[in-house]
C-alpha cells in the first residue's frame, strides 16, 4: 500500500493541522499525504459563521478530489464529522475513491444522505 495517495479528513472545529504527527508517519512510511481544510476549517480563507450547507463546507474536498489526473484513485480517511465529508465524497466520486476508513466518525445510516440527514447526526440535543 505505500505510495497510495491518502487524504486526511479532519471533523468540525479542527483544520488539516490535527493530523500532523500522523502526517511525518505515513509520508515516512512512503504514502503520498494531503491534510485537507474544509471550508472555513484551518488555513482556509472561508468565514465558518457563513457556511451554511455540507456541500459548500466539503467543496475543497471535492475540488480536490475532482482535480485528480484521470485514473488516479485516493484513500480518504475522515475523523469525527469528517466521516460526512468522506461519505459526500464517495457518492460523487464513486471512480475515484479506492477506499475509505472511518476514525471515530460520524456516519448516516444506509439510505441517508441530505444535509438534514448529517444534522441530525452531528447535533442531537
Amino acid at each position: 500500500m505505500a505510495g497510495e495517495h491518502l487524504v486526511l479528513v479532519h471533523g468540525e472545529g479542527h483544520g488539516g493541522w490535527c493530523w500532523f504527527k500522523l502526517r511525518w508517519l505515513l509520508e515516512g512510511s512512503g504514502y503520498q499525504v494531503t491534510c485537507i481544510d474544509l471550508a472555513g476549517g484551518g488555513v482556509d480563507p472561508t468565514d465558518p459563521n457563513t457556511v451554511r450547507s455540507f456541500e459548500q463546507y466539503d467543496k475543497p474536498l471535492l475540488r480536490l478530489i475532482s482535480a485528480l489526473p484521470e485514473g488516479e484513485k485516493v484513500i480518504l480517511i475522515g475523523h469525527g464529522s469528517g466521516g460526512l465529508s468522506v461519505i459526500h465524497a464517495m457518492h460523487e466520486f464513486v471512480d475515484r475513491i479506492k477506499q475509505a476508513i472511518f476514525v471515530a466518525a460520524a456516519m448516516l445510516p444506509f439510505g441517508l444522505q441530505t444535509d438534514e440527514d448529517k444534522k441530525d447526526v452531528c447535533f442531537v440535543p
